[in-house]
C-alpha cells in the first residue's frame, strides 16, 4: 500500500468524522451538551463506544506484538480477566454512588468526603495521568503513520503529531461528548470489523480455514494462557488477574475520561446496563486481538519475516510488526482493513480523553457547573481556550516520549498507570471504608506525592528487596495500600458519618 493511498484513506476518514461532528454540533454546541451530553445517550450506544475508547491503538498494535515473547503469548488474557471483574465492581459500586450524588466529574465525591484539597489533588492525579495515558497511546499510531507515510514525503515527526492532534480537536472543541458519543460508535465498528476480516485475511493467506486456524494457533508456541508456575515472574496468574482488577477500578471507575459517558446515560439502571454489555464485548474481542497476535507470528514465520527494529534505537520493536506485514506482505484491502481499525482504535481514545479532561479542567478547577448560566458565549470560549490548552500538552508529552522509549508501549502505559493512578486508588478506598474517619486536608496533597516515590523505590530494587520477586501489575495495588496508609496517619474522627 503506497503512502499516498494511506494519506488518501485518513483525509476520507476524518472527512466523515468532521461530517458527523457538524451535524451533531450544529443545533447544540454548549457546555451541558460538550460535559454531559444533555444527559440524554443511548446506553447501547455509549457501550459500544466505549470498546474503542478502553482499547486503543495499544491493544490493537502492542497486544498482539507482545503474543511472540515466550513469557508472555496469551498471558495478558489472565489480565482481562481481572479487568472484567473490575468493571463489575465499577458497575455495582462506582456508578451507583455517582448518579446518588449527581455528579460531572467524578472528583467532586472526593470534595463531600475529605475536603478541597483532596478534590484538587484527585483531580490533577487525573489531569497528569490521563495526559501522559492518551499522549502515549496517540503515540503510538502516530509512530506508524510517521514510518510508513510521513517519512516518505520528508515530513518530520513533530509536525505529524501536531496535525494529529489539529484534527481531534478540530472535531471534538464544539460538541464534546456529544459529538463522541456518536464518533466513537462508529470507530468501534470500524475496529471490531478490522480485528475479525484481518483474522480472516492472515489465514487465508496461510490456507487456514476456522477450524484449522483454532488449532493452528493452539497448538503454536504463542498460546499458553495461564501461568502459574512461578509466582515470582510477572506473569503469574493471581498477579495478574489482581492487577487486572485494581487496575480497572482505578483506570475506568476513578477516572473522568470513561465515567464521563456513563454519566451521560438516563438513569443508574442504563448505565449499569452499558456496562455489563461492555464487559462482555471487551472479554470477547481480546480473544480476537490475542489470536491476531497468535497468527501474525506464524505468518512471519512462513514467510521468513524479522520484528521491525526500532529506527531509533535499532532493536527489534514488536509492535511494528503487525503493521509491516499489514503494509508490506498483504494486499490492498487487508492494509486498508489495518489502518482503518489502528485509525479508529487509537482516535477513538484520543477524542474521548481530549473531551474528559477539559471538562475536569472546566469543572474542577474553574467550577464552570456551579456556574448560573453554563451556556453563555464567554464561558464556551474559555472551554475552547482549555482545549486548546490540553491538546498542545499532549504534543509536548509525545515529543519527549518519543525521544526516551524503547519499550513495548503497552508495558509502559501501565507502568505509569500504576505510579499516577494508586493515589486515586487510596483516596477513594479511604473514602468509601472509613466513614467514621476524615483526614487533614492540606496534607493530603503530600501523601499522594511521598507514595509514588516509595513504589518506585520498591519497584527499582525488587531485586535486592525481595530476591527473585518481579513486581508486575500488582505494582497499583501496593500504591494504593501506602496512599490509604498514609490517610490513615493523618488522619482524624468524623464530626459526622458520611453517607456516601
Amino acid at each position: 500500500m503506497t503512502p499516498f493511498a494511506i494519506l488518501s484513506l485518513i483525509i476520507v476518514y476524518f472527512g466523515i468524522l468532521f461530517f458527523i461532528s457538524h451535524v451533531v454540533s450544529k443545533k447544540d454546541s454548549g457546555n451541558d451538551a460538550f460535559f454531559k451530553a444533555n444527559k440524554n445517550s443511548k446506553w447501547y450506544l455509549v457501550a459500544f463506544g466505549m470498546i474503542g475508547t478502553a482499547l486503543s491503538g495499544v491493544t490493537f498494535i502492542s497486544v498482539p506484538g507482545e503474543v511472540g515473547n515466550p513469557d508472555l503469548q496469551f498471558k495478558y488474557f489472565q489480565f482481562v480477566l481481572g479487568n472484567a471483574i473490575g468493571f463489575i465492581i465499577i458497575a455495582k459500586v462506582l456508578l451507583p454512588l455517582y448518579y446518588r450524588m449527581n455528579l460531572t466529574s467524578i472528583y467532586g465525591y472526593i470534595e463531600q468526603r475529605l475536603g478541597i484539597v483532596s478534590y484538587k489533588t484527585a483531580a490533577t492525579i487525573f489531569l497528569i495521568s490521563r495526559t501522559i495515558g492518551s499522549s502515549f497511546r496517540l503515540y503510538l499510531v502516530v509512530i506508524v503513520l510517521q514510518r510508513y507515510v510521513f517519512d516518505y514525503y520528508g515530513i518530520p515527526f513533530a509536525f505529524t503529531v501536531m496535525m494529529s492532534l489539529l484534527l481531534i480537536f478540530a472535531y471534538t472543541y464544539r460538541g464534546g461528548l456529544k459529538t463522541i458519543i456518536i464518533t466513537d460508535t462508529l470507530q468501534t465498528f470500524f475496529l471490531v470489523s478490522s480485528v475479525f476480516l484481518t483474522i480472516f485475511f492472515i489465514c487465508r493467506s496461510l490456507d487456514f480455514n476456522v477450524f484449522t486456524a483454532f488449532e493452528e494457533v493452539k497448538n503454536s508456541n504463542y498460546s499458553k494462557i495461564f501461568f502459574f508456575d512461578d509466582y515470582n515472574k510477572g506473569n503469574y496468574f493471581w498477579k495478574q488477574i489482581l492487577g487486572g482488577i485494581f487496575v480497572t477500578i482505578a483506570m475506568v471507575g476513578l477516572d473522568q475520561d470513561l465515567m464521563q459517558k456513563n454519566l451521560s446515560c438516563k438513569n443508574i439502571g442504563e448505565a449499569q446496563k452499558n456496562m455489563f454489555t461492555f464487559t462482555a464485548i471487551f472479554v470477547i474481542i481480546n480473544i480476537f486481538f490475542l489470536s491476531v497476535g497468535a497468527l501474525l507470528y506464524l505468518y512471519a514465520e512462513k514467510n521468513g519475516i524479522a520484528v521491525p527494529n526500532d529506527l531509533i534505537t535499532g532493536k527489534p520493536r514488536t509492535d511494528l510488526l503487525f503493521p509491516e506485514i499489514a503494509f508490506h506482505h498483504l494486499s490492498i484491502v487487508p492494509a486498508v482493513v489495518f489502518l482503518l481499525g489502528l485509525t479508529a482504535a487509537t482516535f477513538a481514545t484520543t477524542d474521548s480523553a481530549l473531551t474528559a479532561l477539559t471538562t475536569s479542567f472546566c469543572v474542577d478547577f474553574l467550577g464552570m457547573d456551579k456556574t448560573e448560566n453554563l451556556n453563555k458565549p464567554n464561558i464556551v470560549r474559555t472551554r475552547h481556550l482549555v482545549h486548546i490548552g490540553f491538546s498542545f500538552l499532549m504534543f509536548l508529552v509525545i515529543i519527549v516520549f518519543n525521544s526516551l522509549n524503547d519499550k513495548s508501549v503497552v508495558t509502559m502505559i501501565f507502568k505509569v498507570a500504576s505510579y499516577t493512578y494508586g493515589p486515586l486508588l487510596g483516596l477513594y478506598t479511604f473514602g468509601l471504608f472509613m466513614k467514621k474517619k476524615t483526614v487533614h486536608d492540606k496534607l493530603v496533597p503530600f501523601i499522594c506525592v511521598i507514595s509514588p516515590l516509595i513504589c518506585f523505590f520498591i519497584s527499582s530494587n525488587s531485586a535486592i528487596l525481595f530476591g527473585d520477586y518481579v513486581i508486575d501489575n500488582e505494582l497499583i495495588i501496593i500504591n494504593g495500600l501506602i496512599t490509604f496508609i498514609g490517610l490513615l496517619l493523618i488522619s482524624k474522627p468524623a464530626t459526622r458519618e458520611t453517607r456516601f
